[in-house]
Order: C-alpha cells, then structure tokens, then sequence
C-alpha cells in the first residue's frame, strides 16, 4: 500500500475546532479574536515554517506524499506546495484543485513547470466541486452536472495537451488551438479524483489514475469500488483507488477511545450546529454520505455514539465537512481495519490527525510496522526513517 500525509493549510490545532477545514467559515474568519481561550491556544497558525515542519515530518517518517486542500479557507495549494519543494527531498505533493476556476492549458503548463522544478514530485487532486458557496466564491455557478462535465472537457484537454501536442479541441465549455507545454511533460503527473455521483463515476473512468473516497464502512467502500472499476473496465482502463480519512491510534484501545473523547469535549455544541448546518447545504453527494453515516438521533455525549463501524468514528466530522471519519484504536487495531479496506480494494491511504506532527508519529511508529509485518507496506518507509537525520 502507498500512504500518504495531509498538510494543513488552513492551520491545525490540538482539538478539532480551530483546524480550519471544514469548519464554516464564518467561523474561522478572525479566528484568533473570536474563540475562546482554551481553542485560541492550541491553534497552529499555516505558517509556512510550521508547514516545512509537517512536510519534512511526514517524509522522514516514510510517507510518499502530502495532500493539500484547495478552496477560500486554507492557503493556495501550488503556492504552498511550491514553497516546500526546496524543504524536503523526496516527498511528493498531492495538490488539490478546481478545474473550474483555472484554464486546461494553463493548468497543463504550471504541472509541467512544477515537475521540472521538483524533479517529478506531482501529483494531481481534481476537485469539481460540490459546495454552491464555495464555488460562487470563485465565481462558478454552474450546476452540479455540469461541472463534471466541464471537468470531463478539462481532463480531456489536460492530458491532450501532455500527450499529443499540437493539440486541439473544441467542446462545450473549452476551446484549444495547437495546445501545448514547452518543454513536455515527464513524468506525467498521476490524476486522484473523487465523486459519488452518477455524474461524477464516468469521469473518473476515464481519467483517473486513483479514485480517492472517504472513509466510509468497508462494506459501503467495497460498492463504490466496484461500481467505477466496472465504469473503467467498459472504457478499457484500470484504476487504482484510494481511501481519504483521519487516524487516531494508541498503545491500548482505552487510550484511543479516551483521546477521542477528548477531542468530542472540546467542542462546542454552537459550533457543531454551525457546522452541521453548512454540511446541511452541500450538493455533495459525498458529503450527504457522511451526513447519513451518524445516527440523527445520538446525543453524541459519549465518543462511541459515533462508532459506526468497529474503528471508525464520525467525530470528526461533526464539525469538519469532507472527509469526517477517523480509524480510531490500538495500532494493532488500526492496522485490522486498514487491511479490511485493502481487501476490498483500497491500495493507497490519504491520512491526517490532530495535530498532524504528533498524529503523522503515533501512525508511523505505531501502525505502520504492524501493515509492514503483514505485508501490506514494504521496507522502503522504514529505510528512509533509519536513515533521515533527526
């Protein structure tokens, strides 16, 4: 399996408010005037010192890269990541963005630009798009449909321009005449993409190199696994795919559980209305997914309210939209529940904690040696630990 870390450029913290993503933004904005002392002092603002710490954390511990988030409540996703190629050696760089708010060829061009000057440490997160706020921000009011099918024409504009310059194309919603990069393109940079819609599996069928997903029960994963392998298969294509989705592992069970309900103290129910009022809003059919994972009629006092399968807790997202899920319990534990999703066909991790320096060691130190025992991560991470100076 291929694991990857998460950068948060929104901030990070201690508790689960106060980490940005997801939290409305109303929220967030002035956040260090606005929340209360005890969540004011745990924030860790996206410096870009602080983010060369987790970067430089997560590839010293043996991950292979990092996502980044894209949209108006975190820091700029090329720019951020281009700042942090010169911080680490090896770590590649998952970068998220909107297809809709930037042109093909352009986008084309600044992934050629950004694997010349990394030396091939990109990788692509095509994000349509599913909340109407969001995107009005950016000022793309195109339904939801549409926007897959926008995002179909860009991918399709995208690779034409990698692969078959001169190249043209006259669509729907882009036009292209003799596109190309100079230079080229090496390596082509492989394309994640995410969707749960009936719009969104054909497009990843044909584009996409993984099919990330939340992290939803195994059995619910297994589905959605199924239903775009068979969508590649009738395009001629395989797909890899990949599970986006928090951990949270400790020496013992208790010790996990206890820290989770820690983390669920330390939330404000006004916060947690807001929030689910946001989610409420979103045309994701992603979102409503992990909507509909938690029972409406918990009181969600207690963390194992949110259990909603053995290890897998919906905490997380009841204050943060997307991905609201997080392995939760002993490595050992943790490292059953992974190999459940590898059997049914998730070969790569996306995983982040709170907060992401001390959550990206509890992983590597705890979780990954029992995934390298049972042969689901090879030696690679471990070499590179032993030998990174600390």
């Amino acid at each position: 399996m291929t694991l990857h870390w998460f950068l948060p450029t929104s901030g990070d913290s201690r508790g689960l408010v106060g980490a940005g993503q997801g939290v409305p933004q109303e929220i967030t904005t002035g956040l260090a005037d606005t929340l209360e002392d005890s969540v004011r002092d745990r924030f860790r603002p996206p410096t870009i010192d602080y983010l060369a710490e987790v970067a430089r954390t997560a590839e010293r511990l043996g991950f292979d890269g990092v996502l980044t988030p894209t949209g108006t409540f975190c820091e700029d996703a090329w720019l951020t990541t281009a700042a942090l190629i010169r911080e680490t050696s090896r770590l590649r760089f998952l970068v998220a963005f909107r297809p809709g708010v930037v042109n093909p060829v352009l986008a084309a061009q600044m992934a050629a630009t950004y694997q010349r000057i990394s030396q091939g440490r990109l990788m692509l997160n095509v994000v349509t798009g599913g909340e109407p706020t969001e995107q009005a921000r950016f000022g793309d009011t195109a339904p939801k449909d549409e926007r897959y099918a926008r995002t179909d024409e860009f991918l399709e504009v995208v690779r034409g321009t990698w692969s078959r310059a001169p190249f043209d194309f006259e669509g729907t919603y882009y036009r292209a005449a003799g596109a190309l990069v100079s230079g080229g393109i090496d390596p082509v940079p492989p394309v994640y993409f995410g969707g749960s819609s009936a719009a969104a599996g054909p497009v990843a069928a044909r584009h996409a190199d993984v099919y990330l997903t939340w992290g939803e029960p195994p059995e619910q994963v297994a589905e959605k696994v199924a239903w775009v392998r068979g969508l590649a298969a009738e395009q001629g294509r395989t797909v890899r795919f990949g599970l986006r989705v928090h951990t949270l592992s400790r020496d013992t069970t208790e010790e996990a559980w206890r820290h989770a309900q820690w983390l669920l103290d330390g939330v404000d129910p006004a916060t947690v209305r807001a929030a689910q009022a946001a989610q409420a809003r979103s045309e994701s059919t992603g979102q409503q997914r992990m909507n509909a994972l938690r029972r409406a009629d918990a009181a969600y006092s207690s963390a194992r309210d949110l259990e909603v399968s053995p290890g897998l807790w919906t905490g997380v997202g009841l204050v943060r939209g997307g991905a609201g899920t997080s392995l939760v319990g002993s490595h050992e534990e943790v490292a059953d529940l992974i190999e459940a999703y590898h059997r049914v066909g998730i070969d790569e991790l996306v995983l982040s904690g709170y907060p992401h320096v001390e959550e990206a060691h509890w992983f590597a130190e705890g979780v990954m040696p029992h995934l390298r025992r049972r042969g689901l991560l090879d030696s690679a991470s471990a070499e590179v630990r032993a030998a990174a100076p600390v």
